[in-house]
This record gives structure tokens, sequence and C-alpha cells, in this order.
């Protein structure tokens, strides 16, 4: 038994590291910042140990081991990087490629999309020695307006599948099949639109490859601009979901859950993961209307349309009373915002009939 006092060790890469206990070689080593690949790992999802890069030496052990499935033990020696592991990485590496139509892909496929390439190009994994056979079918008619389903770019790591039945709990996709005939795909082989999928997008944004990708955000992906990312605050619900906003230029490309958010973790729902085109719409209004003596809407300054506002609640309440009045607040309004509408209503009208359109 080990204490406070006399805490759980092993020796990685020749420094002495304290670990807790059920942490795994692979936890260990990223705490440590050590550079172990995969390309199965997310840290929201149970291990996998399927792509077999993160193996680290164990000594005593006969063979390399998957540090993402090893549980740490007291006195272990573990070695995470010599030519031996990196040599085994980069066949690895090489052989996985070997089935993909594409390695690269344009960073809006989604959050994870560039990891594949960027591993092939530290391993320096780009022999096409192995190039053969390819794996996948991808689903091209699958008309969705949301995800695009390359599967020709899949390298069955799983990670789409086990985020949707492991975070989203919608067990939407699943796997069939083995070997070079192994593919995602949906009960009876159909369309996601008549699955169970919620198009939540955590499929895309986990997926290594861009064999999942985001339609709506690759859209813009000839748009010559560099891509940036500016983190903000889903506006669609009182969640606070965080999100990093893409852009090219003054446009607004697409959306990606942060990872780091403390209230989604990673996670959006359809809305905040799609549903950002309102933003440059050309029919949303930039100007206050009012309506003129004719009945007609015209465009009106800040202080002409709060007037006109006024004057109108103002003479409904004396003609009719205050519960003649009811308050629907925007789901797009932050806190504040909603704050502010409320006392409004409540304090400034005198009634308490106030509601708001979220419902998430």
């Amino acid at each position: 038994m080990t204490s406070d006092s006399n805490p759980r060790t092993i020796v990685l890469d020749g420094e002495t590291v304290a670990f807790e206990r059920g942490e795994t070689l692979f936890e260990i080593a990223q705490r440590h910042r050590r550079d172990v690949p995969s390309l199965c790992y997310d840290d929201r999802l149970d291990p996998f140990g399927g792509c077999r890069l993160c193996i680290v030496q164990l000594e005593g052990a006969r063979k390399p081991v998957a540090s993402c499935t090893t549980k740490a033990e007291p006195g272990m020696r573990v070695t995470t990087h010599n030519a031996t592991l990196d040599m085994h990485r980069r066949v690895i590496l090489e052989m996985v490629a070997s089935e993909n139509r594409d390695v690269d892909v344009d960073e809006l496929s989604g959050y994870a999309s560039q990891e594949m390439s960027t591993l092939l190009d530290r391993y320096d994994a780009r022999s096409g020695r192995f190039d053969g056979a390819h794996s996948g079918t991808s689903r091209p008619d699958d008309g969705n307006p949301f995800i695009l389903r390359d599967y020709d770019n899949c390298i069955s790591c799983y990670r789409c599948v086990r985020v949707c039945a492991e975070q989203e709990g919608d067990y939407a996709i699943s796997v069939m099949n083995r070997g070079f005939d192994t593919q995602i795909t949906t009960e009876f082989g159909g369309f996601l639109e008549d699955s169970s999928c919620t198009f939540c997008g955590q499929c895309v944004q986990t997926c290594p490859t861009g064999a999942l990708g985001d339609i709506k955000a690759l859209r813009a992906k000839d748009v010559p601009e560099p891509v940036e990312k500016t983190r903000s605050v889903c506006p669609y619900c009182g969640v606070g979901c965080a999100v990093d906003i893409l852009s090219k230029g003054d446009k607004v490309v697409g959306i990606q859950p942060a990872m780091d958010g403390p209230a989604n973790e990673g996670a959006l729902c359809v809305k905040g993961q799609f549903a950002f085109d309102f933003v440059h719409h050309p029919d949303r209004l930039k100007t206050p209307f009012v309506r003129n003596d004719h009945g007609q809407l015209v465009p009106a300054s800040w202080d002409e349309a709060l007037d006109k506002a006024a004057a109108g609640l103002l003479e409904a309440v004396n003609e009719h009373g205050r519960h003649s009045l009811y308050a629907v607040a925007s789901g797009r309004a932050p806190n504040e915002a909603g704050y502010l509408m409320q006392k409004f209503v409540r304090a400034g009208l005198g009634t308490s009939y106030i509601d708001n359109c979220s419902r998430a």
C-alpha cells in the first residue's frame, strides 16, 4: 500500500514521476509533456488501443505496450521515445495512410482533421511504399446539408462511433465488416437523416482524417484568406457553450466547439454547430424600421424606433391595462439582456407575463 507520504511513482524516460491510482501511462506521459502520438485517442472517450501509435517500452514486457490502455503500477520503468519505437510508429503510419485516398484535407473539415497529416510529417511517413488496396466507401449520395461522409479517408479509429455512443448517447452510427471491408455505417446502411443522428457534429470534430467533414465550413475552402479562430459563446440558449468562430476575412465560415469549454467540453447541438448563416444573410435587418402614417415600414434611427415602441406600449397599458402586454425574450440574447428584459417588463410595465424562446 502507498500513502501521501509515500506516493505512487514510475520512472518515465529516466525521470521519477508520481501518478494517481487508475491513471494510464498515456495520461501520465501527457501530463509530463511527453509527445506520445495517437490517432484513436480522445480524452473524452474510454481508451480503445486501436491505432497502436501510443506504444511505449515497458521494462520486463516482451513487446511494446499501448500506453492508452495500460494502467500505471508503482515501480514501472517506461520509455516513450527511442529509435525502435519511432520506427514502429513510422511503419504503422505508412500502412494506415496507404489505405486512404487523401492524407491531406482542408483544415475546415473539422477540429481534429489535421492529426494524421501532422503525424505523417513528424515521422517522415509519406513514403508511399505500402500503396495498394484502399478501404472505406464514401457516401456522396447522403444529401444531408451538414456532415460529409467521405469514408475513403477513414482509418477505422472508431472515434466517431464512440463519441456518438459515449458522449451523445445517440448510437446513430456503428461499424460493419472487417479488414479492408470495414465501414462506418448507420442502421441498415441508410442516410443520417433517417437514423437517430441529431447532427450535433461531434463525430466531425473528433475525426482525425477528415473522413467526416463539416460541409458548411468547407464551402469556404477555396476562399484565399487564412482561417482565424475567435473564442465566443453560443447565442442559442442559456447553457453557455464555448465556441470557436472560424472566419476568413470578414466572413464567418464555420463554428467549432471549444474542447476546453467548461459548460460543453467539446459538445454542441445542431444549432450551435451549424446554424450561423443568419450572420451574413442578405435579409438580415441592418437598421430599425417603423410604420409611417400610411402603415408602411420605413427605415428609422434608433431614437425614432425606441420612441415609437415606448409610445405604443404606453398606449396599450393606458387603454387595456398592464396585463394586456406579454413579452417573449430572444433565445439568442445573452444573460444580461435577458435580465434587463424581465426587469423592464416586471418593473416598467408592471406585469409578470414574460417568457423566452429557448427550448434547448
